[in-house]
């Protein structure tokens, strides 16, 4: 099941939304206005030419060569051609010089837009993936920003030319005819009802589409991230049925949203075409009775066609504009979302050295998707500083959700964290998870090469230093044996590499990064028996002088840490030295007899 935000009302005014850009475009008003000087300058070049073609209809071709002044002030053709091609020209510079200048408006604004929203989504907790897929952000930071790079960058450009063209050409209507021009007008007026009705519906069904996009798109970021599992369980034709099925869906969408877009744009041209014909067929009548000039109604009709041409653009720009719209909706919920983890409002500064102790003064937790269900219920424990602790117990006893505090992925909903006495919520999260090294269950392997996935624990460090932490994790001799050693690129996700492979360089990685703290969640799980005895080497110099805490099923790898904590259901039930809870005859006792054959 699709898990997305909660729906937000659709804005019957998709300008409304599009002011939410205003920030973006904020940096680059004097590029802003040299676009629009130049729109002013080719829109008032193209409502002089039809002025130009009245002096050659009714001087030229009208009979009256030698009637001196005009537009250009010649009497002669040649010169009037001249002028005309003149205007030509000043237009086509015009519109170049401001296609470049919008549509480099439009690529930077959307460029900012989508470093801005993706560095908003890094900011955010864990809990705000609970309620919303990867697949959809990247829609939205992909087809979205495009919609929006479009208006910005061409459409918007387009629209004011076309209003410009259309309000210029209307002024001239009503200069070269007043009666013509008031009955433009008034049928105009009485069309503009049914459009702007049918506008608000195109919206709404813009919107719709994009989601149905997102959709599709988070299912194929999901099961393209889960070939392996998809393949082994040969689920290839039913996935693609069900991408199929989400495609289709967000094609009944497009299709919806694309009729009525079609209607509308048909209705504005429509009417607009059959107002300009009736007005033509009025002005024809009066050129015969001699009101109207030939080469005032020919202006009138140059105008008029101006008239038109701007509206049936500004229908199709306004169609853009909707759509917009509707992404910059969809943008700004990512830009504005809050994180669950708030920073404090004055940080402190962190109050540690070389060791740090940790203690947790009855902690309680439960997960926002299950608020209901306690994943810790009154924690109580202090670890001294360079102490190893392991975590043990059944799956669910809260092992990983102790380490997820640590890092503030969720807040307690009770109780605190300290380090060397400080509350984790008054330090600031960088200073906090800088001071902690994390070697996951499932270690996360870049599309980089080896030495650049080591590095990543901290990027200032040398080649020697990144060499010395592969080495004591026991990661040197595969990647020596790699084609092009720490150069080689790993594959997307570590495809090239064995689960053992992954997990040691995520260990060379934590061993690298070099913090107080250390937490191990199943660190040598996939590491085969050879492998361990040598990644336990390493982990033992890395653990030396920190304060660990491993969680662990496979209790033979815990067997020489300084204590035990035993969970259940959230609870510590028990803690102790290995030996002393063996003694104790409880729930280790039992996991231990089941484990190490005791």
């Amino acid at each position: 099941m699709r898990r997305q935000t909660p729906d937000r009302p659709v804005s019957p005014r998709p300008l409304s939304a599009l002011r939410g850009l205003s920030p973006f475009l904020r940096p680059y008003r004097a590029r802003i206005a040299l676009a629009f000087v130049l729109l002013c300058l080719a829109s008032a070049t193209i409502l002089v030419v039809p002025l130009a073609f009245r002096d050659l209809l009714d001087a030229g071709f009208g009979g009256e060569a030698a009637v001196s002044g005009g537009l250009f002030g010649a009497d002669n053709l040649d010169a009037r051609f001249v002028g005309l091609f003149a205007l030509a020209a000043l237009w086509a510079l015009t519109v170049a010089a401001r296609y470049y200048t919008v549509s480099w408006i439009g690529e930077r604004v959307t460029a900012d837009l989508r470093s801005a929203v993706y560095a908003r989504v890094l900011g955010q907790s864990p809990q705000f993936f609970e309620t919303l897929q990867t697949g959809e952000v990247l829609s939205r930071l992909t087809g979205d920003t495009t919609l929006i790079q479009t208006v910005v960058g061409s459409s918007v450009s387009m629209g004011l030319r076309s209003l410009f063209q259309f309000v210029g050409g209307m002024v001239m209507l009503a200069v070269t005819s007043v009666q013509l021009f008031g009955l433009i007008f008034g049928l105009m007026a009485l069309l503009a009802l049914p459009i702007v009705a049918i506008g608000r519906r195109v919206r709404k069904l813009s919107r719709e589409s994009q989601d149905r996009i997102a959709d599709a798109s988070a299912l194929a970021g999901e099961i393209l991230n889960a070939m392996p599992t998809v393949q082994a369980f040969t689920q290839e034709h039913n996935e693609a049925r069900r991408f199929a099925a989400r495609s289709e869906t967000s094609f009944v969408a497009a299709v919806r949203r694309t009729k009525v877009r079609a209607l509308l744009t048909g209705l504005i041209i429509a009417a607009v075409m059959g107002t300009i014909i009736f007005v033509l067929w009025i002005g024809a009548q009066q050129v015969q009775a001699g009101v109207l000039s030939v080469g005032e109604l020919g202006a009138f009709v140059l105008y008029a066609a101006l008239v038109a041409g701007g509206a049936g653009t500004l229908a199709e720009v306004w169609g853009d504009v909707m759509r917009a719209g509707g992404a910059t909706e969809r943008l700004l919920e990512l830009l504005h979302a809050e994180s669950a983890i708030r920073e404090a409002a004055i940080p402190q500064r962190p109050q540690w050295g070389e060791q740090v102790s940790i203690r947790f003064e009855h902690v309680g937790f439960s997960y926002p998707a299950r608020p209901t269900v306690r994943a810790l219920d009154d924690i109580c424990l202090d670890i001294a500083p360079g102490e190893r602790v392991a975590l043990v117990g059944p799956s669910g006893a809260g092992k990983t959700s102790l380490l997820q505090l640590l890092l503030r992925y969720y807040e307690a909903s009770s109780g605190c964290i300290r380090f060397n006495g400080q509350d984790i919520r008054a330090l600031t999260l960088h200073e906090l998870r800088a001071a902690i090294a994390i070697v996951p269950q499932e270690p996360v392997i870049f599309s980089a090469s080896a030495l650049e996935n080591i590095r990543y624990g901290r990027p200032s460090a040398s080649d020697a230093e990144v060499l010395a932490a592969a080495q004591a994790a026991a990661a040197d001799e595969f990647i020596a044996r790699l084609p092009e050693g720490y150069a080689s690129f790993l594959g997307e996700r570590g495809t090239r590499l064995s689960g053992g492979q992954r997990q040691r360089i995520a260990i060379a990685r934590a061993i690298l990064k070099g913090a107080q703290v250390l937490l191990l969640d199943e660190a040598t799980s996939a590491l085969d028996a050879e492998s361990e005895v040598l990644v336990q080497q390493g982990l033992a110099a890395a653990m030396q002088g920190r304060t660990t805490l491993i969680i662990a099923h496979r209790l033979a790898t815990v067997q020489q840490v300084d204590r035990i904590v035993v969970l259940e259901e959230g609870r510590i039930v028990e803690t102790g030295t290995p030996a002393d809870l063996r003694r104790q005859g409880g729930l280790y006792a039992r996991l231990a007899a089941l484990q190490l054959d005791l």
